[in-house]
């Protein structure tokens, strides 16, 4: 009973500028190819030896009205406070805006009456995030449900959609809820919703539509997760093979033997960590589920060191795989599309108030196919005050961290961004040391007269104006992790589709 169909998007590959997350791709249908081999080859040109896929088809982004406008003429479009809007290109001091419900609509609407709204999942008892079918299955047909249980997970297929597991006559049943161009969703092409939780309602009260009951959320959420064995016998993990050393630690290939499965490991010294706090912020990160965060399986936090256990990424961190021969051979196209997911695992952070401190080359890890993951996600908050401030033998890394955190310990999500400015010039300049040859203190001394890092040779200009975004003196006037995610995914759709090689 999950649908398989997909909804054909528009095309819009205009780059908005930062604070205008915009509409994500063309898709293939609307470019018209005279010559589809010659295409072919020329898409090669862009990717080289190392595929990358196409760019994701992903609708607009949620937006709502601010205050009533009504309309002064045939452009103009009419909207109340609390309207769900698919904002579909800036206009100046306008946006052309189209209705997500009712008359579905579309006109302009001053700028500054609109505002992005961030799906906010995780404060419903229905939501839970990133775990698999089986896992779904296993939760719903456990004692403590009946008929009518469910639960919503993010789709493992498809990152940016979701489904909904219903308990029906003692089985477990999927469906998959699409997004439609304009951002609404789905199940079934008859009705559609602006927002996740208005569709949830909907399928609760008219049961029929969906074929089983929605009556209750999963029962045993917080029970069955509590009970779940996260503090584990190291006895469990083979150390096999070392994959580097942080700030924080090593990090090593392991087998979990009771699993069965290769995991990575990080390893802390027991000294370094706060030991009150460690358990709960570790269990934290825990509840933490993206397809672009390392996701967290683990701990032994008895004995020396301490072991943080996570999924493995087979081509290990960002900073050794642009060293690599195969990372060597990558184009700008290659980097764009991974700075874009890295962009997109921090966006779920930034919605969360999740502060990284330590945003690098060496805490990306990279899978098959270019798959890019943060790592070490709030692990600052867990090592000794006294070990990431000291003065003297520091481990602040200064040469990614915001002049205001450098200087004085105000972390924030707009600190993280100046870190993604300069992880963009690891990776542009292939894994080039940003301030080579210069100390610390000389580091600081340059940013704080207005020096900021030189675009490397071959990096595209647009990637560079984006760097330099990241690294406004004013926090404020860096750009969002969302629009970030936005400008980078649009460049590299008119890449891809354009064939244009950088």
């Amino acid at each position: 009973m999950e649908s398989c169909c997909r909804a054909c998007l528009p095309c819009c590959s205009c780059l908005w500028d930062r604070i205008w997350p915009g509409l994500r791709y063309p898709g293939p249908r609307d470019h018209v190819i005279a010559n589809p081999a010659a295409h072919a080859a020329e898409i090669r040109t862009v990717s080289g030896d190392i595929r990358v896929p196409a760019p994701k088809k992903r609708p607009a982004q949620l937006y709502a009205a601010l205050f009533d406008f009504e309309a002064r003429s045939d452009d103009e479009l009419t909207v109340k406070e609390g309207d769900k809007l698919s904002v579909i290109e800036k206009r100046g001091d306008y946006v052309l805006a189209k209705k997500l419900t009712g008359s579905l609509e579309s006109g302009l609407v001053p700028a500054n009456y609109v505002a992005l709204l961030q799906d906010e999942f995780a404060k419903h008892k229905w939501y839970y995030g990133n775990i698999n079918r089986g896992k779904a299955e296993k939760l719903l047909l456990a004692s403590q449900n009946k008929d009518g249980a469910f639960l919503v997970r993010i789709s493992e297929s498809h990152s940016d959609e979701y489904t909904i597991s219903a308990r029906s006559e003692g089985k477990v049943f999927h469906f998959r809820v699409q997004r439609s161009s304009i951002g609404a969703y789905l199940i079934s092409d008859k009705i559609s919703f602006a927002t996740l939780g208005e569709l949830i309602a909907y399928y609760q009260k008219n049961s029929r539509s969906l074929g089983v009951l929605l009556e209750e959320p999963c029962a045993q959420q917080r029970e069955l997760f509590d009970m779940e064995p996260w503090e584990r016998p190291r006895e469990e993990f083979r150390l096999q093979r070392k994959l580097g050393e942080g700030h924080f630690g090593e990090v090593w290939e392991a087998f979990w033997t009771t699993e069965k499965k290769k995991v990575a490991i990080k390893t802390l010294k027991q000294e370094d960590t706060k030991q009150d706090e460690f358990v709960k912020e570790v269990q934290a990160l825990k509840s933490l589920h993206h397809p672009k965060l390392i996701q967290l399986l683990a701990m032994c936090s008895r004995g020396e060191p301490v072991y943080i256990v996570t999924e493995l990424m087979t081509k290990g961190s960002l900073k050794s795989y642009l060293a690599s021969p195969e990372g060597l051979a990558l184009t700008s196209a290659h980097l764009i599309y991974m700075g874009s997911q890295v962009a997109e695992g921090m966006a779920y952070l930034e919605d969360r108030s999740i502060v990284h401190r330590d945003l690098a080359a060496r805490n990306i890890l990279v899978g098959d196919d270019l798959v890019c993951k943060v790592a070490d996600f709030g692990l600052a908050r867990i090592i000794r005050d006294s070990v990431y401030t000291a003065s003297r033998n520091t481990k602040i890394p200064v040469r990614w961290t915001a002049p205001e955190a450098a200087l004085h310990q105000r972390f924030s999500v707009k600190s993280d961004v100046w870190s993604f400015g300069v992880l963009l010039y690891e990776m542009m300049s292939r894994g080039k040391m940003p301030y080579e040859g210069k100390s610390n203190k000389e580091v600081m001394d340059l940013l704080t007269s207005g020096f900021r890092l030189p675009s490397p040779s071959r990096c595209p200009s647009n990637i560079y104006r984006i760097m330099i975004d990241c690294w406004a003196i004013e926090p404020s006037k860096r750009p969002s992790f969302h629009a970030l995610h936005s400008q980078l995914d649009s460049i590299y759709a008119k890449i891809y589709f354009k064939t244009v090689e950088v």
